[in-house]
């Protein structure tokens, strides 16, 4: 059914956040009080600049009356706000409480529910969201012959194949139900999404549910004045997703899983566990099947369904695989079957850019890993993973990183505090910011680092940075040396001062460097 303002202002009203409708002198609840209330929307947007005869406007955010001058020239239809700007536009509005939770609602509708055609999968945690995420979709197109759509920090698919490079790690909800209904159109059945803990911070994913739910391990990380007060409210923001889906997947070994599994059994939820191989057990196991970790087998329920080996590097990353094979099963897939076990080798080939990248330097002994840890928990797996594959061969290790400015300031001394004495060398250097003087970032790392063995440099410039470190490593060619350069991946630009500054890449930079004569 299309979107008419009738219609949207009956499921605004339905959902409670329904003040009035609003037109020049007119204030009603009656939407038919408003000339063309039965004449469908042409267009929905959150963008001013995109409006045309026909559109129905969302005013999220900090939004100016200013900003709709000259709009009724263009044709705006009705606009959707938490203010009334009938000073501004002789197009009615409907007055809310939540213009957030508003445009949710607004944009499914608009898009013909395109998450009732779809199996949606949706994937939390602190780290590990994007690798669950494309190895979820790798298992689930190897069993649906190829129907999964992605959303991704890194890409979106729509079609099960192309990948294009994504803004958010959740898209705004308009932009999501816009992009499901986008993949249902390219004949998908299944979405597997990341959902961040701001997409329920701030209504991107509101009354949206999950045929199927993940949540892989929490720890604190994103606290800062912009983001998460406290762990607690990041903690409480990724539990949403437990009582907004209709069965969950949880890391045995999660903390506070115990709170979460109490959410489930609130909302009635069934629970299917994920673990690797030790001293845990769950539902779905990933076990070392050989003595250097390149082999994992995949156990469900006490039974073994077949061996990966997977490209990309670490055990973390089976545990992952785990994940992504609790999930399969969750979303009805029946790991007895033949096809359902081919479809475990999908999994197998699956890469992402800037992750777990391995680059090996010709002329000494050194090899670089690119990859996105950035808090804690990922530095410490990083490390936990040089440790086990090198750890006989006493390399010495260059940690090159930064940290974001202006948000998740725990970040800078959990980074240090993980690394500083598994280490030899810490670089410190550019990362993404926004007004705050990357220099000040560098030194709040620095102030953090106890160990008085450590060699700490600062170099702003990462490519620098990178150069002066291969340069040390091959004064020394015949020991092995470990250099990670963490944060920005395969990123081809830095965030400055609210704009996208162009980066030649960590990944290109080492390409380069190591080809250097």
């Amino acid at each position: 059914m299309a979107l008419t303002l009738e219609s949207a202002a009956r499921l605004l009203d339905r959902h409670g956040l329904l003040r009035e409708i609003i037109r020049g002198d007119v204030w009603t609840l009656d939407p038919h009080d408003i000339k063309g209330f039965d004449e469908p929307f042409s267009a929905i947007t959150y963008d001013t600049r995109k409006v045309e005869p026909g559109t129905f406007l969302c005013c999220k955010g900090r939004f100016k009356a200013e900003y709709l001058q000259g709009i009724d020239e263009r044709g705006l239809a009705a606009y959707v706000s938490e203010n009334d700007f009938s000073d501004a536009t002789q197009a009615p509005g409907l007055i809310v409480d939540d213009v957030r939770k508003a445009m949710a609602l607004l944009s499914a509708e608009f898009y013909g529910r395109p998450q009732d055609q779809l199996k949606v999968v949706g994937i939390t945690g602190t780290k590990g969201k994007t690798t669950t995420a494309y190895l979820t979709q790798a298992m689930l197109n190897g069993c649906s012959g190829g129907k999964c759509a992605l959303f991704s920090s890194v890409d979106n698919c729509l079609d099960g194949h192309t990948y294009v490079e994504s803004d958010l790690t959740t898209p705004e909800s308009m932009d999501a139900f816009r992009m499901m209904r986008e993949a249902v159109d390219n004949g998908m059945e299944y979405l597997v999404m990341e959902v961040s803990s701001q997409a329920y911070k701030v209504d991107r994913v509101f009354g949206l549910t999950f045929d199927v739910a993940a949540f892989l391990n929490i720890s604190p990380d994103h606290i800062s004045p912009i983001e998460h007060p406290t762990f607690e409210d990041y903690l409480h923001c990724k539990r949403q997703i437990v009582k907004n889906c209709r069965a969950l997947v949880l890391g045995a070994d999660c903390a506070r899983a115990d709170l979460i599994r109490q959410d489930a059994r609130h909302a009635s939820v069934p629970v299917t566990t994920f673990a690797l191989g030790g001293d845990s057990t769950a539902d779905v196991m990933a076990a070392p099947a050989n003595d250097d970790h390149s082999r994992f087998s995949i156990v469900i329920d006490g039974t073994s369904i077949g061996e990966l080996s997977l490209t990309l590097d670490g055990d973390f990353n089976y545990a992952n695989a785990a994940a992504a094979v609790a999930i399969a099963r969750a979303a009805g897939f029946d790991f007895g079957s033949a096809q359902a076990k081919d479809a475990l080798r999908e999994m197998e080939p699956v890469r992402i850019a800037g992750r777990m990248e391995h680059f090996k330097d010709t002329r000494s002994n050194t090899i670089a890993i690119v990859d996105y840890a950035h808090n804690y928990a990922s530095v410490t797996a990083l490390l936990d993973y040089v440790d086990q594959r090198y750890g006989s061969e006493k390399p010495e290790i260059t940690l090159i990183t930064g940290s974001a400015g202006n948000k998740a300031y725990d970040r800078r001394a959990e980074i240090v505090h993980a690394a500083q004495d598994r280490i030899d060398h810490l670089v410190l250097t550019f990362e993404d910011t926004d007004d705050e003087p990357v220099e000040q970032v560098c030194a709040d790392m620095n102030d953090s680092v106890t160990n008085p063995q450590l060699d700490v440099k600062t170099i702003l410039d990462r490519a620098e940075a990178v150069e002066t470190t291969v340069s040390h490593d091959r004064k020394d060619p015949e020991h092995l040396h470990i250099i990670l350069i963490i944060g920005k991946g395969n990123e081809r630009w830095f965030k400055d001062h609210g704009k996208h500054i162009p980066y030649e890449g960590d990944d290109r930079i080492v390409e380069r460097v190591f080809r250097l004569k």
